[in-house]
């Protein structure tokens, strides 16, 4: 599921920067906006939700999830990836985020069904925090991305 919508929706940007946590969930976001799988709304409704309840998309050390419900200007379900060069930082938070992995569910099962996915993909027991993302941020090519991407899932 993951791997083909970063296809389909060509939505990987790897060693990017960004000034604040908003300018890098616009990132993740506008990939999914020019794919047509959500409506810009959808990132204001990210803000919005994360201003009302703080960074609920912070998923573990270094990675956040941006999301929002299915009525929030989802069209279909599809992913984007970004990796950062920068750290972004959120209010309350002490651990940055280096990598974004946005969510657009068509529904609650899709969305469950995508959060299983990138769980298993970057789950990793000898890990302190019990994920790795530092295999996403070594990628320089999203050829590289589909390469970790397989190998977690044979794993």
């Amino acid at each position: 599921m993951l791997k083909q919508s970063l296809i389909d929706n060509n939505s990987i940007k790897l060693h990017q920067k960004a000034a604040n946590w908003q300018e890098a969930i616009k990132i993740a976001i506008d990939l999914l906006v020019k794919s047509g799988a959500v409506e810009a709304r959808y990132y204001d409704r990210i803000v919005e939700c994360i201003k009302e309840m703080g960074p609920y998309i912070i998923l573990a050390p270094g990675l956040a999830m941006p999301h929002a419900r299915p009525e929030d200007g989802v069209i279909r379900t599809a992913f984007s990836l970004v990796t950062f060069d920068t750290p972004i930082h959120f209010e309350g938070e002490d651990d940055p985020i280096r990598m974004m992995v946005a969510l657009a569910g068509s529904d609650s099962d899709k969305h469950m069904e995508g959060l299983m996915e990138i769980t298993q993909i970057l789950e990793d027991e000898d890990s302190e925090t019990g994920v790795n993302i530092q295999k996403f941020l070594n990628c320089n090519t999203e050829a590289e991305v589909f390469a970790v991407i397989d190998a977690a899932l044979s794993e």
